[in-house]
């Protein structure tokens, strides 16, 4: 398969580029992953009677992948990043298509660790590829987009969704067949049409933990366990609690994605315009208060409508997340990008294998109180950001490091 060094790719025609290979991924992943999760609230209700603390278990069993994301260091001394992306992506969609395949408590857990192997490797790949394919300056507009181009394909496949689920009669089975199978046909299609393109930094293929890069860690320690509460509860809680149909979870999962694809690309906007240090801070009080609202519904009886606001919003506070990963372009050794990837994936998985299970547990006796807990994740985030320097760099990583320090420890 050709080579091509990233700085000769401007001779390619325009769709054989890396930035078109990024959007092309970033458009297939969701179709699939998306889907899986617009059904899934609603396929483990009806077909395996799943209540919270099953649910709790399906993500911890969903989420042990990306604690062991830091497996791709090892991978990736034999197979380049760019194939093992592809790969990866190619086995998120053979096994959703696979998923109704399987309707029992273990097909299930089986099935969705196998979807969870190709999403969490796919995306650790698919962020180094990001961050070393996009130049600094560009890197949070571009990011924003990106986001946008997901939203879209997402919300292609939310439409035929609703318009379709009940005017057709489908079933879980030929949705997971269709949206699976057009993702892995995409990563097909992307490994032999795109030659191997070459970084301008050869990347380290061994783990990478440095001293400087702590508040990174922490940023995303904190982001996984954060998101899990949301990912696994949030929209739980519109099917348990206020009884949402398939179309109805869908409809509203197409409202974030419209939201969504007009917002992101501002957000990526405001990233470059303002800093990471502002966008976060903006983020992670606006992430408190929301969190802060989730758990009103539960204690002071608000409305389905309010939960469903709150879904939106809390949404489009999670795209700012892409401000940790220009704050670590910022501060990074080009070589350390794929391996601090890894690293940085399975930091931000650790909570992630504990807290579905016992946050289920808890959700049994209090759903409040599991959202005052990501209340409270918020409010930690919101202390770490205020660390983040306006202008980081190697050596100014944190406002606890002056510009002159030591750029490596």
């Amino acid at each position: 398969m050709k080579t091509v060094h990233i700085t000769e790719t401007h001779r390619l025609p325009v769709w054989q580029r890396p930035i078109t290979l990024l959007f092309l991924m970033s458009a297939a992943m969701p179709v699939a992953f998306s889907t899986w999760s617009a059904l899934l609230n609603n396929f483990v209700v009806d077909v395996a009677d799943f209540d919270g603390a099953d649910i709790g278990w399906l993500h911890t069993i969903r989420e042990i992948p990306g604690f062991l994301a830091i497996g791709v260091i090892a991978i990736l001394l034999f197979m380049r990043e760019q194939i093992l992306g592809l790969v990866s992506l190619m086995l998120l969609g053979v096994a959703t298509a696979l998923t109704a395949q399987f309707p029992t408590m273990g097909g299930i857990l089986t099935i969705t660790l196998l979807s969870s192997i190709g999403f969490h490797y796919y995306e650790t790949v698919n962020q180094s590829l990001q961050l070393q394919w996009i130049e600094k300056d560009r890197a949070p507009q571009v990011l924003g987009w990106l986001i946008s181009a997901g939203s879209g394909a997402t919300l292609i496949a939310y439409l035929l969704i609703i318009g379709t689920w009940e005017r057709f009669d489908l079933d879980y089975s030929l949705v997971y067949w269709i949206a699976g199978g057009f993702t892995a046909l995409v990563a097909l299609f992307c490994l032999f049409a795109y030659p191997q393109f070459e970084g301008k930094d050869a990347q380290r293929r061994q783990m990478v933990l440095r001293k400087r890069y702590w508040l990174y860690y922490s940023l995303q320690f904190m982001s996984g366990a954060r998101r899990q509460i949301f990912v696994v509860f949030a929209g739980f809680m519109m099917v348990e609690r206020f009884g949402y149909a398939v179309h109805e979870i869908t409809a509203l999962f197409l409202t974030t994605l419209i939201a969504n694809m007009l917002v992101a690309p501002f957000l990526g906007r405001l990233v470059q315009v303002f800093g990471e240090r502002r966008a976060l801070i903006f983020e992670y009080t606006g992430l408190a208060a929301v969190f802060l609202a989730y758990a009103g519904v539960y204690f002071l009886e608000w409305s389905a409508a309010v939960a469903a606001v709150l879904y939106v919003v809390n949404h489009l506070f999670f795209s700012l997340a892409l401000a940790i990963k220009t704050y670590f372009q910022k501060i990074a050794d080009p070589s350390d990008i794929a391996p601090t990837a890894a690293v940085a994936f399975t930091i931000n998985h650790i909570a992630a294998v504990f807290l579905p299970v016992l946050l289920g547990l808890l959700w049994l006796a209090s759903p409040g109180l599991v959202f005052l807990s990501a209340a409270a994740m918020a409010g930690i985030s919101l202390g770490l950001s205020l660390l983040i320097p306006r202008h980081p760099v190697p050596g100014h990583e944190t406002i606890l490091r002056g510009p002159v320090a030591a750029a490596a420890e």
